[in-house]
């Protein structure tokens, strides 16, 4: 598997934050996007955003054929830092595991995203407060983790 691009290599809308060596988590991205994803060797994209949260973001079934169209697979799986379940938490724990080859998830920052891969490491052992720390330290705002501690 080849690294994760760095910043300079990516010419695209969405901004890319690697979680691990085979998760990032971006955000908000473009119908134009998703075949240069593909392009970086992304296998599976996951969308955490609803549908509608602002007027002109791209919506979950013209990311689908998008994805389609790139030969990647695509999974929507949408939730709000307020609304996110254990359930979700399982389904992306669930995802993660089945993705074959890099897993790409996004939102409209990536915070979310990076907030349900925290959930899941928390409930594997992880500290709340290392991840808030680790999150933070990556740009995202996660102290909504607490609640699953």
């Amino acid at each position: 598997m080849k690294p994760f691009p760095t910043a300079a290599e990516i010419a695209m809308h969405a901004k890319i934050v690697p979680l691990t060596e085979t998760l990032a988590v971006a955000s908000q991205i473009t119908a134009g996007d998703i075949a240069e994803i593909a392009a970086l060797g992304y296998r599976t994209l996951i969308n955490n955003r609803p549908d509608g949260e602002e007027p002109d973001q791209l919506s979950a079934a013209e990311a689908r054929a998008a994805a389609e169209a790139a030969g990647i697979a695509y999974h929507y799986l949408p939730f709000t830092a307020g609304t996110l379940t254990e359930a979700d938490i399982a389904a992306f724990d669930a995802l993660l595991r089945a993705a074959d080859g890099p897993v790409l998830a996004h939102c409209r920052s990536g915070t979310r995203c990076c907030l349900i891969w925290s959930a899941i490491q928390l409930k594997e052992g992880g500290s709340a407060d290392a991840l808030i720390a680790g999150g933070a330290a990556k740009g995202f705002e996660i102290s909504a983790l607490k609640r699953f501690a």
